[in-house]
């Protein structure tokens, strides 16, 4: 019998799929707690991007079995969507920061 092998990028793509669904079980649950207004449309936004990660990281594993291009063109999206997660979220803070001045 051989040996069996350790799959590094495997076990690091399910640890990270486990943080975004709990991460999104997150997102989900203070959604309801959410006002609306700005805050409230900008927390949508954050939930569309958390989901949308959420999404992007279940493909993780099957990275061998698409051709490398489309492999090249997911991880590029979600640098991008990424970016974006990361100024609407700064964006958010800054707002909620000013709210309380």
């Amino acid at each position: 019998m051989p040996p069996l092998s350790f799959d590094l990028p495997f076990f690091i793509s399910v640890a990270a799929i486990a943080v975004m669904l709990y991460c999104l079980v997150l997102v989900l649950r203070l959604s309801a707690r959410m006002p609306g207004g700005i805050v409230g449309r900008t927390w949508r936004t954050v939930v569309l991007l958390v989901t949308l990660f959420t999404v992007g990281y279940l493909v993780t594993p099957f990275f061998s079995l698409i051709p490398a291009q489309m492999v090249n063109l997911i991880v590029a999206l979600i640098f991008l969507f990424g970016a974006i997660y990361v100024v609407v979220t700064v964006k958010l803070i800054y707002r909620i920061i000013e709210e309380l001045a």
